[in-house]
């Protein structure tokens, strides 16, 4: 099992959001460690291809789509795919598929 927390900002880019609560993180964490996340529904992130959790205990469900928290939706598709795109460039420009590493984004 691989987990991925946004423990960053949320709501808007930086100066406009605001970091995660660590109320929120040490939810998300507790709950994916205890196994509760495995059989959730989830919502599939267009950008990074990662399952998010619809629920999560202690967690406000409309935190967990970090797109749901801007209120810039477009601002925020535009950062998301500025950001996919340097994962994209830095996995070229490594040459990590000369090691065997499969490109997921």
């Amino acid at each position: 099992r691989c987990i991925l927390l946004n423990t960053g900002w949320s709501g808007g880019a930086y100066g406009t959001g605001k970091r995660m609560s660590i109320r929120h993180t040490r939810a998300l964490l507790n709950s994916a460690l205890a196994g509760e996340l495995d059989n959730v529904d989830t919502e599939k992130d267009p950008n990074f291809g990662l399952c998010m959790p619809k629920s999560c205990p202690g967690v406000l469900d409309n935190i967990l789509n970090p797109r749901n928290t801007w209120d810039d939706k477009e601002a925020y598709d535009k950062a998301a795919r500025k950001l996919r795109d340097m994962f994209r460039t830095n996995f070229r420009e490594k040459g990590l598929k000369d090691l065997g590493i499969k490109e997921v984004v």
